[in-house]
Formats: structure tokens, C-alpha cells, sequence
């Protein structure tokens, strides 16, 4: 049976779900009408202009008719645009790629019980963002106690030891507080994306950990943010990453996975 984030079933999950059986189009106003809605920056003042080369952009991506519905210019020498239009694309769910979750959702007192019955010691994870990254919101959502989503954070979990580096984490400064506290985890949080910075510090990062510890006592490098493409962990040279939307209980659960059943094998 199935759960959703939290552990409880939604109702779109108790209904049965028909299957995908053949390619599918946007759906705007009418079902396979293949209508979407765009949205983007033009570095030019608004104008009757800017409006035509906001068309003239969305029918080099596909979409015709395209139709401006909103257009406002930001600052000087910039204009934001909505754009409205067919598209005569079609996707297949049935070969899309996504990173399934595999494994299950524990409560709190769940995750404790195993850390504890497993490691017979506390889980220690060490958390913050790299490089010049200051958006502390994403990895604090997840490591304080507040939490996010109505889910405590892992400092709410009795099992868990959590140091919270904050901002601006150096990848020296990551590596060396991961081996003085003896971590089990690195949590990083990116939001900072502007010429793939995200992409760039997660990769120093993991070749930086890989330098420094042996590969059997390496911990786990888990990284999130709302730009990251799940499917590239592998690439990344991490164990995990986690986008938009997760939640305290996912991290915890997944930690727990990992951790008890690398000390089980």
C-alpha cells in the first residue's frame, strides 16, 4: 500500500489508477487540446516589440498560435512575459526516468527503534550549504526542529545527532567538521544555481570526500535544492539527491535505510 509524504495515503492514491497506454499532449482548456503556459525574461525594455519577439521566441520552442497574456517590464532594460499557445508535442509517460522511492516511511519513534536496535549509537548528520550559497531555508526546513510540511526536523529525532553548519560552508571546513564529528551523513543544500554553481560545488564535494576517507568509511553525501535533477547522483558522485518538496520524514527514513542496513550487510 502505498503512502504519501508523512506517511498517510491520499485519496488520488486509494483510487485505482488507470494505466498509461499510449502517448499523451498538454491539456489547457479542453482534454489533448495541447495547450500550455510559458513564462520568461527578455533583456529589453517593454514594448510592442518585445511582445512580438516574446511570439516569435514561444514559435521557435513549438508553440503555435502563441498568445502574450501578461508582459511587465522588470527593472530597466528587462520584461517578463506569459506566454499562452498550442503545442503539437506529444510525452510518454511509459519511458519517462524518475527516481522511485525505495524505501519505506518510518514515524519518528519508527526510526529511532531502528537506529538504536542497529547502531546501538546515535546516527550523527552533519548539514549546511557549500560555496557562497547563503539560503539556509531548504537545509534548515529539514535539520531543525521546526521541520517543514507539519514534520518535525531530524534534530527532533532522540537517535539523531545534527550539526547545522549554516551558510557558506567552505568544502575544507565540510570535509574536516564530517571527520571531527565522525558523521554518518553530509547533508548539502544548494539553491544558489547561476552558471551550474550547484552542479560545480556538489562535484568538488564529492571528489573532496572521496580524497579524504576510504570508500568503505565514507559517509553518506546526500544533496537537495530546487534545481537538482534526481537521476544525477551517480553523476554528481553522491549517494542521494532530494528536490523540491521533501520532506523531514523522507530524509530521516532514508538515512535510516541506508545506514541500518549498510551495518546489517
Amino acid at each position: 500500500m502505498s503512502k504519501a509524504k508523512g506517511g498517510f495515503e491520499t485519496a488520488a492514491e486509494r483510487l485505482p489508477q488507470p494505466p498509461v497506454t499510449s502517448p499523451i499532449r498538454p491539456y489547457g482548456d479542453t482534454t489533448g487540446d495541447g495547450m500550455v503556459q510559458l513564462s520568461f525574461t527578455l533583456p529589453m525594455p517593454h514594448s510592442k516589440v518585445a511582445e512580438g519577439a516574446a511570439v516569435q521566441l514561444a514559435n521557435k520552442m513549438g508553440m503555435d498560435p502563441a498568445l502574450v497574456v501578461h508582459a511587465k517590464q522588470m527593472g530597466e532594460g528587462f520584461t517578463f512575459f506569459v506566454v499562452y499557445g498550442r503545442v503539437h508535442h506529444l510525452v510518454d509517460p511509459r519511458v519517462v526516468e524518475v527516481v522511485e522511492r525505495d524505501y519505506p516511511l518510518l514515524t519518528p519513534k519508527e526510526a529511532n527503534a531502528a537506529i538504536k536496535s542497529s547502531l546501538r549509537r546515535r546516527l550523527v548528520v552533519v548539514g549546511g550549504c557549500i560555496g557562497t550559497d547563503a539560503h539556509t531555508v531548504g537545509i534548515d526546513a529539514i535539520l531543525n526542529i521546526k521541520g517543514f510540511a507539519g514534520e518535525k526536523g531530524l534534530e527532533y529525532y532522540r537517535e539523531l545527532k545534527v550539526v547545522n553548519l549554516g551558510a557558506q560552508v567552505s568544502v575544507p571546513q565540510l570535509v574536516e567538521r564530517a571527520r571531527e564529528e565522525k558523521a554518518d551523513a553530509v547533508l548539502v543544500s544548494q539553491v544558489v544555481s547561476q552558471r551550474d554553481a550547484h552542479l560545480l560545488n556538489t562535484r568538488e564535494m564529492s571528489a573532496a570526500f572521496r580524497e579524504s576517507y576510504p570508500s568503505e568509511r565514507r559517509p553518506l553525501l546526500i544533496v537537495g535544492g530546487p534545481r537538482f535533477d534526481e537521476t544525477m547522483a551517480k553523476d554528481l558522485g553522491v549517494d542521494r539527491v532530494f528536490t523540491r518538496g521533501t520532506t523531514p520524514g523522507e530524509v530521516a527514513s532514508y538515512l535510516v535505510h541506508r545506514l541500518t542496513e549498510k551495518k546489517v550487510s
